[in-house]
């Protein structure tokens, strides 16, 4: 365990400022997240330096696909969420408690830059699987090291994460996919037991730190499927964060405690065309469909990226992400 950040002494136990959630925690509980508990009155992060998962994987699968196409990525992962979504695909990590999980030997921050460095053609770390904002402390230690080594960091978050604690990491973090789960109160408490507003306000933040940022909308039929929210949500997304923001919607499939029927292939075709009259770059995941996950340039229509489940032909690109026709600036490699 290592003492957490942001958090400070409240009558009836500890504040958490790390989330939104601002968890008032007592002797020997944890908050929301599982992972972060008051002992006798300090607040320790219980998975410092603790993993559940770390393996190479395309950046594609993360999903990033405007950020150093076709390259790998040496990705960790913990435990716990400060969201519970009722369909979570990881709920196995995200919403274990650490004494109800058998997590491996330690691995300090230095190994795990040591083992991004040695892995042939990796380009840096991904903070992904669960969610990485409740083990804050390790993600930034490890951030530090691999920014020194000129590795590349990526988180991959539900976006719930206060002001501050997001501030200091954007000094160390390259590129962001950050889930909008959906574009209405109602609905974000219910389904992730968490606020929308927050979310709206990492992602301008994120903007206005001119890191690299694409975003995950998971599409589940009868929940957040409606046309005219959606419609909403992009238009939110064109006005606050830029036209040219990457959107990847997502077919969402049962799993955990949801059994609605999975996304119908119509439904994303649906709002693909909605999403694609506000914004540029839009792609349909978890499902094959046509050629809804390959790259065109905005501005001349060549084809720069074909993809095909995880294998990636970068086809019409420059080495600086330009467009080889026409010039325009698509991608960072």
């Amino acid at each position: 365990m290592m003492e957490a950040s942001y958090y400070e002494q409240a009558k009836s136990g500890l504040k958490c400022r790390l989330c939104p959630h601002e968890c008032i925690i007592s002797n020997g509980k944890t908050g929301i997240c599982n992972v972060r508990r008051n002992v006798n009155g300090v607040l320790m992060a219980e998975t410092w330096s603790r993993l559940s998962a770390m393996n190479i994987d395309p950046i594609e699968k993360k999903p990033l696909y405007h950020f150093h196409p076709g390259e790998n990525i040496l990705s960790i992962g913990s435990l716990g969420c400060n969201m519970k979504c009722r369909c979570c695909q990881n709920w196995h990590i995200s919403q274990s408690p650490v004494a109800g999980y058998s997590l491996g030997r330690s691995v300090e921050p230095a190994e795990v830059v040591s083992m991004a460095l040695s892995s042939s053609g990796n380009m840096g770390i991904a903070y992904t699987y669960n969610e990485p904002t409740v083990w804050y402390e390790y993600m930034l230690a490890v951030a530090k090291v691999a920014a020194s080594n000129r590795l590349k960091n990526v988180m991959v978050s539900n976006g719930y994460i206060a002001h501050k604690p997001l501030e200091e990491l954007l000094d160390y973090m390259d590129a962001f996919n950050i889930d909008l789960k959906g574009f209405s109160e109602e609905f974000h408490m219910k389904f992730t037991g968490a606020r929308l507003e927050p979310v709206l306000k990492t992602l301008k933040q994120i903007r206005k730190a001119a890191r690299h940022l694409e975003i995950t909308n998971l599409v589940i039929p009868s929940l957040n499927d409606h046309a005219g929210l959606f419609a909403d949500m992009t238009n939110w997304i064109a006005d606050e964060l830029g036209p040219d923001t990457v959107l990847h919607l997502s077919r969402y499939h049962p799993d955990y405690n949801l059994y609605t029927e999975p996304t119908s292939p119509a439904k994303l075709e649906e709002f693909y065309e909605i999403a694609h009259k506000k914004l540029a770059y839009v792609y349909v995941g978890n499902i094959s469909l046509g050629d809804l996950q390959n790259t065109y340039c905005k501005k001349c229509g060549e084809l720069l990226v074909i993809r095909k489940g995880y294998q990636i032909t970068v086809a019409g690109l420059t080495n600086s992400g330009t467009c080889i026709k026409c010039g325009n600036q698509v991608m960072i490699r």
